[in-house]
């Protein structure tokens, strides 16, 4: 355990630019744009009933306070969508230079010198890429989002409607956040086949590991493609791409789960009868009743460990 935790911060330490300063500078400029919105006033307004309220215009009171606050609490974590898109991006480029960076600078014989298995080494960078990036992501997300709902609610406020209170009241300020931690697992599994994809081709591939990456499986989709519509050779491509090319590419995209097992994600959870974010939670974890996402896990556990044999047989790039 001691020796994984200095191999995740050395990891860390070696990509800190990536993993930490890039999702930072993401939240920067986000709430930088929305507090220059708010304050400027330009989204300082409510649409009730399809009528627009200015604020500044009228004082916020009843049901349509009630409205803003349910609507505020619920919402908040919106603002993150950006940063949570950016973290897709992150664990895709850090996966695929893993193995293959650490043979292109010789670094790999350093750390075949240590006394540190290849198995330990490997799953650090998966506990990295599938545990501790979107752990520290949710973080900054989550600070961002309570930054920008906190210089809404100051902006309310200067217009003559106080919203703390009842906000910090709503339940659902804080089940919001853990919501989105609790869907963690439900990332590492959708993300398994991805991040072991990735792995694999880093620790196989001499160079040009992204168009390797990439371009095999979209060169097969296309092939079978042209196989099913020129030599009627009838072939499912349409398959293929949904449930082979999109998930060793996207898996890693935050709330991609929704769209590869839609239909066991609405079957078990009438949307319209939850509050928008308890039936995303909801339905996201019910898409890990499909058989989908378990052979995904199989199959990126085998891919995992086919990184494992290539970077105890394979030193130099």
């Amino acid at each position: 355990m001691k020796t994984m935790k200095w191999l995740i911060k050395r990891e860390l330490w070696e990509h800190k630019g990536m993993l930490f300063w890039a999702p930072i500078v993401i939240a920067g400029l986000v709430a930088a744009l929305a507090l220059t919105g708010i304050f400027l006033g330009h989204n300082v307004n409510f649409n009730e009933e399809g009528q627009a309220v200015q604020i500044g215009t009228v004082t916020i009171e009843g049901a349509m306070r009630t409205r803003i606050v349910e609507t505020a609490s619920q919402a908040y974590m919106l603002s993150a969508m950006p940063v949570m898109m950016v973290l897709g991006l992150l664990v895709f480029f850090y996966c695929l230079g893993a193995l293959h960076d650490e043979r292109r600078d010789r670094s790999l014989l350093f750390w075949k010198s240590l006394p540190v298995s290849d198995l330990t080494t490997v799953l650090s960078k998966v506990v990295l890429a599938l545990v501790v990036a979107p752990l520290i992501t949710m973080a900054i997300g989550i600070v961002l989002s309570l930054v920008i709902l906190l210089a809404g609610c100051v902006a309310v406020l200067a217009h003559g409607t106080n919203l703390f209170g009842a906000l910090l009241a709503a339940p659902d300020l804080y089940l919001t956040p853990l919501r989105l931690v609790g869907l963690l697992p439900v990332y590492i599994l959708w993300a398994l086949p991805t991040v072991g994809w990735l792995l694999m081709v880093s620790s196989m591939a001499r160079s040009k590991v992204f168009l390797w990456a990439v371009g095999t499986p979209l060169a097969t989709a296309l092939l079978l493609v042209w196989a099913e519509k020129v030599l009627h050779f009838g072939f499912n491509a349409s398959w293929f791409v949904t449930r082979v090319v999109d998930r060793i590419l996207l898996g890693v995209i935050p709330g991609s789960w929704l769209v590869f097992d839609a239909d066991n994600a609405m079957n078990h959870h009438d949307m319209q009868k939850l509050e928008v974010p308890q039936s995303i939670f909801n339905a996201s974890w019910g898409t890990l009743t499909g058989a989908s996402v378990w052979i995904g896990v199989a199959a990126g556990v085998a891919m995992i460990a086919a990184a494992v044999w290539m970077r105890r047989r394979r030193e130099e790039g």
